[in-house]
C-alpha cells in the first residue's frame, strides 16, 4: 500500500459552508472524500459479523481506495452471508488470528462482543495492523491502560467507532460553545432511549444453531465457562461475562459527544441508578439507567454535571437528544441537527426589583426608600451580547451519515500513518465513565474518578 496525502476535510468543509442567517446550509460530505489512485488502496477485514460488522463494512466500502480482503465470525451462517454479500473471493475464517497473519490486510474493523475488544485490539496491533475497534473500547477498568500502552509503544493507527467524534452536527456544536454562544456551560443533559424489542437486544435467532454451527469455546474466551447457549451467543449485551450492559453500549455515544463538543476528559464523581423494569427475559443486567457524572474545572470548561439516560421501554419513543445548558442560552441536539436559544440571565429593572417578586415588599417603608434611592443611582444592568442571538438552527444534509465521515478519518490515517482523534486515550475516557456508572450500579454507591490520571479514587 503506497501512503498518499489529503488534504484536511473536516477544516475546509467547515470554513467553506455557507451561513445563513437562522441556518446553515451544508454540503454532503462524501463530495469530500478524496478520490483514491489504483496504489492507495486499504485492505480491510472483518472480524465479528454480526449487525454492526456489516453496517461497518458497508460503510467503510463506500469510501473511495478501500477494499474487503476477508472477513471471520464464529458462525457459520454469518461467514456464508459474508461471500453472498460481497463475493465468492472474500476469504473467511474462524480464527481471527489467520486473518492477522495475512500480509495484504493493512486493517482490520473489530466488531465483536465487548469482552474480546481489549484482546483482539491488542493482537491487532502488535500485527501491525490498523484498527477500528467498535466502542466501548475496552469491557473492564482494567483493560484500558494496557491498550493505551500497546498503541503508544506500536504506533498503531488505532480509532474507537463512537462517530459522534466526526459529526459535523457535534463539531458545529462545539464551535459555538468556544465562542461563549451559551455562556459557561453547567449542565448537559443527555438521552439514548428505545422502544423496540429489537433495541432491547430481542435480536432474532437462527434456526440452525448448535455446537456444529458455532464455535461456542472460541467465544467464550475468557468468560466463564458455561454449556452451549445459542440466546448468549446471539444475545451476547444482554450478560454481563461478554458485554457492558446499557452504559456500555449507550453512555458511551453520549459521552464521546459530550466530550467532543467540551473538550471535557472526564468526571471525578459518577453515580447511577435503574433497574430491571420490563424486559425480565433471563438477562443479568438492567434495562433502564440514569447517571449523575460531576466534572471538575479545566483550563478547557468550567465545572458541570452531566445527566445521562437509556430506557427500554420508552412507550413515547424519544430517541437520542441532547441539551447543553449554559448561564447565556442552551442548545438542543438531535441525531442530525441543533438549536441555540439564547435567553441569558434575567436582571430586573429598578421597578422591577422595588415592585416584583421579590422579598423588598418586606422590608419596613424606610428600607424600602433606601434601597430604591440606591437603585436610582445605579445604571441600568445589560445582558451581555455575542454573535449568536435569539434562535440559530443547524441542520445536517438529507442522507448525512456521521459514521462515513468516521471512516474517511480512519483511512486517511491509515494512509499518511497519523494518528487518529479518537484514539485509544479518548476511547478510554469515554468508555470508563460509562463502566463506572455499572459500577456504581451494580454497587450501589458513588465513585471517585481522577480524570487526568485515568484511574479510580473510591
Amino acid at each position: 500500500m503506497r501512503i498518499a496525502g489529503s488534504k484536511n476535510t473536516r477544516r475546509t468543509f467547515l470554513t467553506s459552508a455557507a451561513v445563513a442567517s437562522t441556518a446553515y446550509a451544508l454540503l454532503p460530505r462524501s463530495e469530500e472524500a478524496p478520490a483514491a489512485g489504483p496504489n492507495d488502496k486499504v485492505r480491510i477485514a472483518t472480524i465479528g459479523t454480526g449487525i454492526i460488522g456489516f453496517i461497518d463494512t458497508d460503510c467503510a466500502l463506500k469510501v473511495p481506495g478501500v477494499e474487503l480482503v476477508a472477513a471471520a465470525d464464529l458462525y457459520e451462517g454469518r461467514r456464508l452471508h459474508v461471500k453472498e454479500r460481497y463475493g465468492d473471493r472474500i476469504d473467511t475464517y474462524v480464527d481471527y488470528r489467520e486473518i492477522l497473519a495475512r500480509k495484504d490486510v493493512d486493517a482490520v474493523l473489530l466488531c465483536v462482543p465487548d469482552h474480546w475488544h481489549a484482546k483482539m485490539s491488542i493482537d491487532a496491533m502488535r500485527a501491525g495492523k490498523a484498527v477500528y475497534c467498535e466502542k466501548p473500547m475496552v469491557q473492564t477498568i482494567e483493560e484500558g491502560p494496557e491498550v493505551i500502552a500497546v498503541q503508544k509503544e506500536t504506533k498503531a493507527v488505532f480509532q474507537v467507532g463512537s462517530q459522534y467524534a466526526s459529526s459535523i452536527v457535534f463539531e458545529k456544536l462545539r464551535e459555538m460553545i468556544a465562542a461563549g454562544a451559551i455562556g459557561k456551560v453547567n449542565v448537559v443533559e443527555a438521552r439514548y432511549n428505545r422502544n423496540t424489542s429489537l433495541g432491547a437486544w430481542q435480536y432474532t435467532l437462527p434456526t440452525d444453531a448448535s455446537p456444529e454451527t458455532v464455535d461456542w469455546d472460541r467465544f467464550l474466551g475468557s468468560a466463564p465457562k458455561r454449556p452451549f447457549d445459542p440466546i448468549r451467543f446471539f444475545r451476547w449485551r444482554n450478560y454481563q461475562d461478554y458485554g457492558t450492559a446499557v452504559a456500555g453500549d449507550l453512555f458511551v455515544h453520549l459521552l464521546t459527544g459530550v466530550h467532543h463538543a467540551i473538550g471535557a476528559l472526564g468526571p471525578n464523581k459518577v453515580a447511577a441508578m435503574g433497574g430491571m423494569r420490563y424486559w425480565d427475559d433471563g438477562r443479568d443486567v438492567y434495562d433502564v439507567i440514569l447517571g449523575l457524572l460531576d466534572y471538575p474545572a479545566t483550563d478547557a470548561h468550567p465545572s458541570f454535571t452531566l445527566s445521562l439516560q437509556c430506557d427500554f421501554e420508552d412507550g413515547g419513543g424519544d430517541a437520542t437528544a441532547f441539551r447543553f445548558v449554559g448561564d447565556e442560552g442552551v442548545v438542543s441536539v438531535g441525531f442530525d441537527s441543533l438549536e441555540l436559544k439564547r435567553v441569558g440571565m434575567s436582571w430586573p429593572t429598578a421597578e422591577q426589583e422595588l415592585k416584583g417578586y421579590n422579598s423588598v415588599q418586606t422590608f419596613s417603608k424606610s428600607q424600602q426608600d433606601a434601597i430604591a434611592a440606591k437603585l436610582a443611582s445605579l445604571p441600568p444592568r445589560a445582558r451581555k451580547t455575542n454573535a449568536y442571538e435569539g434562535v440559530e438552527k443547524f441542520k445536517a444534509p438529507a442522507g448525512y451519515d456521521a459514521r462515513y465521515d468516521h471512516f474517511v478519518k480512519f483511512f486517511q490515517s491509515v494512509r499518511e500513518a497519523k494518528p487518529v482523534y479518537e484514539d485509544a486515550v479518548f476511547g478510554y475516557r469515554a468508555a470508563a465513565p460509562a463502566l463506572l456508572a455499572n459500577k456504581s450500579y451494580f454497587e450501589s454507591r458513588m465513585i471517585g474518578w481522577d480524570p487526568v490520571e485515568m484511574r479510580a479514587t473510591s
